[in-house]
Order: C-alpha cells, then sequence, then structure tokens
C-alpha cells in the first residue's frame, strides 16, 4: 500500500477545510473572505445596516466583502440561499434559534 499518496490525500481533505473564512484589516476596510469554490451565490449580513444583506465578490472561489475595520459588529452568510455560519472565533446565539459571528475591533 502506498502510504505517501494516502497521508497526501489526508492531508489535502483536512487542510482545504482550515482557513475557510478569515479576514484582514486594510487601514480603514476589513475584507471578509469565505472561501467556498462551488458557491453559486454568497451574500453577507451584517448588524452594520440592520442585516441588509450584501452580495460578496466572487474571486476565484473566494468571495470577499468589504465593511469597515472601527466597529463591532455581528454577520453571518447565506450561501446559494441557505444560512451558514462559518467557523468564527467569537459566536452568540441569536433570536432566531441560530448563532451569529461577531467582530470587534477593540479585542
Amino acid at each position: 500500500m502506498n502510504y505517501r499518496l494516502i497521508w497526501t490525500v489526508f492531508l489535502g481533505v483536512f487542510l482545504s477545510g482550515c482557513g475557510a473564512h478569515y479576514y484582514w484589516i486594510d487601514e480603514n476596510d476589513m475584507i471578509l473572505i469565505l472561501k467556498k469554490p462551488g458557491a453559486k451565490s454568497v451574500v453577507l449580513a451584517c448588524s452594520l445596516d440592520g442585516f441588509k444583506p450584501r452580495t460578496a465578490k466572487n474571486v476565484s472561489g473566494r468571495w470577499e466583502v468589504v465593511l469597515p475595520a472601527d466597529r463591532a459588529f455581528k454577520y453571518f452568510y447565506r450561501v446559494d440561499g441557505e444560512p451558514f455560519l462559518p467557523d468564527c472565533p467569537m459566536k452568540e446565539n441569536d433570536d432566531f434559534g441560530s448563532e451569529t459571528c461577531i467582530f470587534d475591533p477593540g479585542l
């Protein structure tokens, strides 16, 4: 049995799920990124504007949304019309029996 091939496949599958959601700060903007290469549409809803949907921009399977980086807010995604909560560092329960992610620049 070729253990090297098995190990390579295992690492590929394992690591493909890592880092699927992240952000970076660029001066006053925060760029949220969600890796969903097979998605047809990604929308972000956040508390900054009453959870109005913001269409994410598809950049080679990475979906990006730009938000202000100076305020705390809650957010979640809709991927192909279905609610999606990524693995985010801070979460809280919402009023609908689910959770939302939290971004707080002060932490």
